[in-house]
């Protein structure tokens, strides 16, 4: 914890020196976005993955960022965990520039929920770093970062937390005329295009959406040497590190007083390079179809009921570099969920949502060589009973959350399982005088373990691994507890939080010694993983500064994070994040916006015990520049995006390939985005 304490004390002093007489000046009221300015009104951020759909501002129970307007298009990527790697305890993996998935406080994987429009993904990017969320940034109009009681409603297994990307293909607001906005960018690392767009209209009571994305990279520059301390391998380019990405949604809902019902459908489809040495990639599709209703009001103590239900059908082969497939993924899900939110009771002044979630999945990983299948077809249910609550006591503000949840795995030719899992939150919060509050939240949560956790037993062509699951594996359990302090309020605000997670019988891919071939015999093509469990624990702390981050003017954040998670019998878990701290500056006036941005990363020496290299340290630079025009009913934004400025030989700790392939070099992007 020592390291923890210095990084986390110096950011902190270091941003209340500067600012010290500022905040002792009297709170101003919360400024508007520069866009609302305009407009001449204030918009709220709705977080619509908390089931009582607060803003985010009230998000202190259930700790949330949500990413939205300017700022999200600055920060959009090709993959989402590009995307999000900058948020306060939100770390990346990388798998070249295809496939970068979330991790939350060195949470990772199955333990991180993925949704769209709050409905599971339904990929299978939980299972391995090389697969790529199957959802798209890039038409997004919020992505929101969701940890606490909320998270309960979408799953036990959610120990990490959730992201959820709303792109609101379903309508639920009539609009009075089209409204839409269309970008185009290019990067210069990459020779990458994009071009993406969404447009909603009405007619009568029926509204309606669509939405496209296009992009294509070429392989992406790096700053220098591909392999870590091999000057023999000095490369202009990372090979194998191309991308092609189409994707197209639609959506259109009957919207009256009463409440709302709509359907949409999507495709998405997405081939990008796994730059190992043996050159494969991953041809990924997914086609998803989705129902939402919502009903206002439709009992005496409802104030609405609202039911959804999607159909998801996903596909992806890794492919050798002549294209040949070696094998392939497949999940076919359907999955529904009844929310109920009832009024706030009368002298208990309880305000919750109350429901139910099923879901039936078949997945396979099945050989197209004539191989050993690496997860065999496994057909599994659920079904979940969930409520969440939030009530006063004086000024305290108490939220809980509590969830029942049975799953069953029917593998064919092995053992079928089945888990009963019952997981709970309470979090409290106590504003001890105006602007400043305290919090804690304690939550237990319970996961089955997955599909390819217990059934794996066969080559993983793009990881180079032979996986080897155990049917006989526990459910997970985990005990967190959280403390939290905040200044919420004024153009100065901060706020920190330390945590702990004590999980008994964690899992854990432990890469062996011994290497195999594709059948599972002696050889030297791929290295032996095996899930085992043991108990580990995770505690990290989190601390960021802010000053006026949505007004005129100069605004600048400050912050630092760390997590730490090891075995309790000693050891350190595989592909932890490393400590960070960061600063950026910008300034907004009118029709114009700058940012300058610093990230620092500490090496990364903590390693797993099948873990042979420590990760160097780097600091990362980026920059934005922007002007709108306003052209009768358009308004037409000029952007110039810098990342990695100083051209930075950048390696995640997180990322499985960080010894033989570097995050990309300088990158210069241009774009123009309408709005209309």
């Amino acid at each position: 914890m020592k390291i923890q304490r210095t990084l986390l004390a110096s950011a902190i002093l270091l941003a209340f020196q500067p600012l010290v007489h500022a905040a002792d000046a009297p709170d101003t009221p919360d400024a508007p976005p520069p866009q609302a300015v305009s407009e001449g009104k204030v918009h709220k951020v709705v977080v619509t993955a908390n089931p009582l759909r607060n803003g985010e501002g009230d998000q202190i129970l259930t700790p949330a960022k949500v990413l939205a307007g300017d700022e999200l298009r600055d920060k959009v990527g090709s993959s989402l965990g590009e995307t999000l790697q900058g948020e306060l305890g939100v770390s990346a993996s990388a798998f070249g520039a295809g496939a970068s998935r979330p991790i939350i406080r060195g949470m990772e994987g199955s333990r991180v929920k993925m949704l769209e429009n709050g409905m599971a993904t339904s990929d299978v990017s939980g299972l391995s770093n090389d697969h790529a969320v199957a959802s798209e940034g890039a038409v997004a109009r919020q992505i929101e970062i969701l940890r606490g009681p909320a998270a309960l409603l979408y799953g036990s297994g959610a120990i990490g937390g959730l992201v959820n990307v709303v792109n609101e293909r379903i309508p639920t607001e009539l609009e009075t005329k089209p409204i839409g906005q269309v970008e185009s960018r290019y990067s210069s690392v990459d020779n990458g295009r994009n071009l993406s767009g969404s447009m909603d209209g009405a007619v009568g009571k029926l509204g309606m959406h669509i939405d496209g994305n296009w992009r294509e990279t070429k392989d992406y520059k790096i700053p220098g040497q591909r392999v870590l301390d091999d000057p023999s391998t000095s490369a202009d380019r990372l090979p194998n590190s191309e991308t092609r990405n189409r994707s197209i949604g639609a959506g259109a809902s009957w919207i009256d007083d009463w409440g709302y019902a709509g359907l949409s459908a999507s495709h998405l489809s997405n081939l990008y390079g796994i730059p190992t040495e043996e050159g494969s990639r991953i041809d990924q599709r997914q086609n998803r179809y989705d129902f939402d209703t919502m009903v206002k009001s439709p009992l005496a103590l409802l104030e609405s009921a609202r039911f959804k239900a999607g159909f998801t059908d996903y596909r992806h082969a890794e492919l050798e570099d002549d294209g040949t497939p070696e094998v392939i993924f497949t999940n076919r899900s359907f999955e529904s969920r009844l929310e109920l939110t009832h009024k706030p009771l009368t002298g208990l002044g309880l305000h919750g949502t109350f429901g139910v979630q099923t879901e039936n999945t078949h997945f396979s990983a099945l050989s197209a060589a004539g191989g050993p299948d690496t997860v065999p077809v496994t057909h599994s249910t659920s079904q979940a009973l969930f409520v969440v609550e939030e009530t006063s006591f004086g000024p305290v503000r108490v939220n809980a959350g509590l969830r029942y949840e049975t799953v069953k795995r029917e593998p064919v030719g092995n053992v079928d399982r089945k888990f009963d899992l019952g997981s709970g939150s309470i979090g409290a919060l106590w504003p001890f005088t105006p602007g400043y509050s305290v919090g804690a939240t304690v939550s237990y949560a319970q996961r089955a373990p997955s599909t390819d956790e217990l059934y794996s037993g066969g080559p993983h062509d793009a990881t180079l691994t032979f996986d080897v699951g155990d049917a006989n594996l526990r459910k997970e359990v985990s005990r967190n507890i959280e403390l939290s302090l905040q200044k919420d309020t004024g153009l100065l605000r901060w706020k920190a939080n330390v945590f702990r997670n004590n999980v008994s019988d964690f899992i854990y891919g432990h890469i062996t010694d011994l290497m195999l071939d594709e059948e599972g015999n002696p050889g030297d093509e791929f290295r032996q993983r095996v899930f085992e469990q043991a108990k580990a624990h995770v505690q990290g702390a989190e601390a960021e500064l802010t000053w006026n981050q949505v007004g005129m003017g100069w605004n600048g954040r400050l912050f630092a994070d760390t997590s730490r998670g090891k075995l309790d019998e000693g050891g350190n878990l595989p592909l932890q994040p490393a400590d960070r701290i960061g600063a950026a500056v910008g300034y907004r006036q009118a029709d114009w916006r700058a940012g300058l941005s610093w990230t620092h990363a500490r090496g990364q020496e903590r390693l797993a015990a099948f873990e042979s290299t420590p990760t160097p340290g780097y600091n990362l630079v980026d920059a934005n520049l922007s002007y709108t025009q306003h052209l009768d009913k358009t308004d037409l934004t000029w952007f110039l995006l810098a990342k990695n400025l100083l051209n930075e030989d950048i390696r995640l700790s997180t990322s499985l390939l960080k010894d033989i392939s570097p995050l990309p070099g300088r990158n210069v992007v241009f774009g123009v985005r309408a709005k209309f």
